[in-house]
């Protein structure tokens, strides 16, 4: 199967000081992966270094057919602002940013575009309201509406379940498997083994280094998990650190 993503000795890291090294595997076109590990494991960093927010210290990520453009990102609630003055409306519309530009206006076709993305997420009614308003379920929906709009071919996840109700979750579940069975490319940084081992066929678990990547039954053993934990609790002060801020 092809590859949607490569790491080729990929070394990812902050102020010089790598914070996940030497990764080395493939992600499939159309696979659903969990990414999983301990705190300070380099989970969200390996997504900052797909989307281009971190360059690589060594190696590289190759995209095969795909470009940057083409990736969706949701990153962790802790990351948005929400005391910046938008409504579910304003930010919603933000998914058509790649086609509409910067300072491109929405016309009546994008309009119902974004009404039909945000009635897709059960948010009728709630177009105006400010997102600082918003519980973080209801946020986090906001956000899934965002990425309907995009229509990416390689969607990565950050953390995107932390903190909602179990209702939220079990829809913008439903709304990743209606990815995958479209063919899209869907990564998850993802803590609960639970759902990875309900809801992901493939896993990779990091420890600041590659612990395992395949079927998750064969990723998620006792073994593996408690190889991840020792890994990361065996670094120790720079560069070795596994440092608050590298989940």
């Amino acid at each position: 199967m092809a590859a949607a993503l490569s790491f080729r000795n990929l070394t990812l890291g902050y102020d010089r000081l790598p914070a996940l090294q030497q990764i080395e595997t493939e992600v499939p076109v159309g696979s659903l992966t969990a990414v999983v590990g301990p705190n300070g494991a380099g989970k969200s960093t390996l997504l900052k270094g797909v989307i281009g927010v971190l360059a690589p210290l060594e190696g590289k990520v190759n995209f095969g057919a795909l470009k940057r453009e083409d990736i969706a990102y949701l990153p962790q609630q802790s990351d948005i602002d929400r005391s910046f003055p938008l409504s579910v409306l304003d930010l919603v519309a933000m998914g058509l940013w790649r086609e509409i530009g910067a300072f491109g206006s929405i016309g009546p076709k994008d309009r119902v575009r974004v009404h039909q993305a945000i009635a897709s997420v059960g948010l009728t009614g709630l177009e105006h309201r400010p997102i600082g308003a918003l519980s973080g379920g209801q946020m986090q929906r906001v956000l899934f509406a965002r990425l309907l709009l995009q229509d990416a071919q390689l969607v990565l996840l950050d953390e995107p379940f932390a903190a909602i109700d179990a209702r939220t979750m079990a829809d913008l579940l439903q709304l990743v498997h209606i990815w995958h069975d479209e063919g899209r490319t869907i990564m998850a940084v993802l803590h609960d083994y639970d759902v990875v081992a309900e809801h992901f066929p493939q896993t990779l678990m990091l420890a600041r280094e590659l612990v395992a990547h395949g079927p998750t039954s064969k990723v998620l053993t006792a073994e593996n998990q408690f190889r991840a934990r020792q890994m990361c609790e065996a670094c120790d002060g720079p560069p070795h650190s596994c440092g608050k801020g590298v989940a």
